[in-house]
């Protein structure tokens, strides 16, 4: 039973710590760029956009299929720097538990 006591208590911690975690990550902005940096995109912790910066030298009309890509790639690499981010932290906040393999946290 002692046992028991023990790993709930540490469950309870864990959650408050990932709850501390999402609200740092939601605070969180980070940038990725496509096309050399001709296109910026500005995401935060939880993948949402928030700043989208396009080289005015894009803007012509026969370029729209080159710039919706370049958006795309913009905002994938944001999105991919988020995501190794949030491994970081979970991997920080699980580090002394022994989870099975694979077990994606939160639920």
């Amino acid at each position: 039973m002692k046992n028991l006591g023990n790993l709930m208590k540490q469950a309870q911690q864990m959650q408050s710590k990932m709850a501390e975690m999402q609200a740092k990550l939601g605070d969180l902005e980070v940038g990725g760029a496509a096309g050399g940096g001709m296109v910026q995109v500005t995401v935060n912790g939880k993948g949402e956009m928030r700043r989208l910066k396009i080289d005015p030298s894009l803007c012509t009309a026969d370029d729209v299929e080159v710039l919706e890509d370049l958006i795309v790639a913009a905002f994938n690499d944001a999105k991919g720097k988020v995501e190794g981010l949030m491994q970081d932290e979970m991997q920080k906040l699980t580090g002394g538990l022994n989870l099975p393999a694979g077990l994606k946290l939160p639920f």
